[in-house]
């Protein structure tokens, strides 16, 4: 009875952590595909393209496998890290940029007053902290800021929205 409780205590944590089996690189694109399923999105990359695996609307993981010309994998990581956020650059980066880099956003909003549209990012960061990073557009599709905070709906303390709003 306490080996099953703790095989079933190691197997929720492993899915509930976001973790995912990583292809073998070299494998087929159909061979990533039977394996992890269908990708939430395709991105064409020069002549690679990409495979985004995100995980949950609101999740802090999203997995990029980069498949070559031949059709062979040639990479596959979790891109939502504050080392390719860095990599965006300011003033130079494009919404293709920002799919590429770090793949679709968990949420998209608008900023009136300062005409700019908000890509959001819920994501660990240094696979500590529960962050959300704000990639916010001009009407051009340039990255004009990038802001990233704690996010409060992980916060059990914060009761979001509602304390938000009693403040």
């Amino acid at each position: 009875m306490r080996a099953l409780f703790f095989a079933t205590a190691i197997a929720f944590s492993t899915i509930m952590s976001g973790c995912v089996t990583s292809p073998s690189l070299g494998a087929s694109e159909a061979e990533v595909v039977n394996k992890l399923g269908q990708p939430t999105h395709r991105y064409q990359d020069g002549n690679d393209h990409l495979l985004e695996y995100m995980q949950g609307p609101w999740g802090q993981y999203t997995y990029m496998a980069r498949i070559g010309a031949d059709g062979r994998l040639i990479s596959y990581e979790q891109v939502l890290t504050p080392q390719k956020f860095s990599s965006l650059k300011i003033g130079e980066a494009t919404k293709t940029d920002v799919l590429h880099t770090v793949g679709a956003p968990s949420d998209t909003s608008y900023l009136p007053r300062q005409d700019l549209e908000v890509w959001s990012y819920p994501y660990k960061e240094n696979g500590v902290w529960d962050s959300i990073m704000h990639v916010e557009f001009d009407r051009a599709g340039i990255v004009r800021k990038m802001q990233n905070g704690p996010d409060l709906r992980r916060d059990p303390d914060t009761r979001w929205p509602f304390r938000m709003m009693l403040r």
